[in-house]
């Protein structure tokens, strides 16, 4: 059991360049053990290059990612076996069936196969696959695609997920559940998805960090950051700015 505040995702003064483009710019905030965190910001905004990062798909040139306090650049073995992490596009394999790429997965992360047996068990369950488990993936609904990159990120049992636009085009029904999955899953996980669907907050998330033009405008929770009860009004207004500011639930910074 992970101690309730021990920091397991962490961004410090993270930074990306492109040439002369800045993709992300001195990015920096902790997340403690057993929250549930929405990334929010309008497209582009650097949420996938911030989580890319975080997840070790891409070097920062600025700054350092920590999973679980391992440096994910020096420590990137260890900072995995702490780490699931579903991209918006998962790495599916269209002619597998979901069975055959659990197995895969498993075989690469080298689990046992007493413990691949147990936790292809487990996540079949978890994420409601029974229906399709030996069925090609390339014939499932995108719905049941999730399902299936859920069930990869979840198959060595990680403490810690970070998650990219994980409801993009799934129908309501589809959203439901996987709102719900989440919710359970945030009782024994840390948990970061990336969303600029405003409506995704509220259901799912402990707190909300804001990111625009590469930089965070806001890390709170979703009530500090409501005006009138809503999400849109300070949304818009934060993402439209021109020259963006550092707001916490307390203060304002120029």
């Amino acid at each position: 059991m992970v101690e309730k505040d021990k920091i397991m995702i962490e961004a410090k003064g993270l930074s990306k360049y492109y040439g002369p483009f800045v993709a992300i710019k001195n990015v920096s905030f902790a997340i403690p053990a057993g929250q549930i965190v929405a990334f929010l910001g309008p497209n582009g905004a650097g949420k996938t290059t911030t989580m890319r990062i975080l997840s070790g798909f891409l070097s920062a040139s600025e700054g350092d990612g920590f999973i679980a306090g391992y440096n994910v650049r020096s420590e990137r073995l260890e900072a995995e076996k702490s780490l699931g992490y579903l991209p918006e596009n998962g790495p599916l394999y269209n002619e597998m069936t979901p069975l055959e790429l659990l197995n895969f997965f498993g075989e690469v992360r080298e689990l046992t196969p007493e413990m691949l047996k147990e936790r292809i068990t487990a996540v079949t369950k978890q994420c409601a696959l029974e229906e399709v488990l030996e069925k090609p993936i390339g014939k499932l609904s995108r719905g049941y695609r999730q399902r299936v990159g859920l069930a990869q990120a979840l198959l060595h049992n990680p403490d810690v997920l970070i998650m990219d636009e994980p409801t993009m085009g799934l129908d309501p029904n589809q959203i439901r559940d996987f709102r719900k999955n989440i919710k359970a899953l945030g009782k024994t996980k840390t948990i970061l998805l990336s969303t600029h669907i405003l409506q995704e907050v509220d259901p799912v998330a402990d707190r909300v960090i804001l990111i625009n033009r590469g930089r965070i405008v806001f890390d709170g929770k979703p009530d500090d950051l409501k005006e009138d009860g809503s999400l849109e009004k300070p949304f818009y207004r934060l993402t439209a700015e021109d020259t963006p500011r550092i707001i916490t639930a307390s203060k304002e910074v120029q």
